[in-house]
């Protein structure tokens, strides 16, 4: 892999941050999912905040945005064909999430890191 062709970082800027992998998780797991209740799931987000990386994943073509005309208005939020690619990579990320925490536990905990 050369370095200066490598397309890691645009990989990662599409779906790193706070917010975003929480949002494209949530989707993973429940599917479609209402403004409001995304809003419910990820309490400490700001409603613009949420607002602004929705529209960055539909963007993306991470998600997809379906408005239905009525009242009051219903917007439902669900992911892409493309936008599902990513389920093997979330869950990498995840498993190697899980076994860094180890590592850095055993790491505190070796009488050989101790000075």
């Amino acid at each position: 892999m050369d370095p200066h062709q490598c397309e890691v970082v645009t990989a990662l800027s599409t779906f790193v941050g706070k917010w975003k992998p929480l949002i494209l998780l949530h989707l993973f797991v429940e599917g479609t999912l209402r403004f409001n209740e995304l809003r419910r799931r990820i309490p400490d987000i700001k409603q613009r905040m949420l607002t602004l990386h929705l529209r960055e994943l539909e963007e993306q073509d991470l998600i997809k945005r379906v408005v239905y005309a009525q009242v009051p208005p219903k917007v439902e939020y669900s992911l892409t064909e493309y936008g599902k690619t990513l389920g093997p990579l979330m869950e990498a990320l995840h498993e190697w999430g899980e076994n860094h925490i180890k590592h850095l536990e055993n790491k505190k905990s070796s009488p050989f890191t101790k000075m």
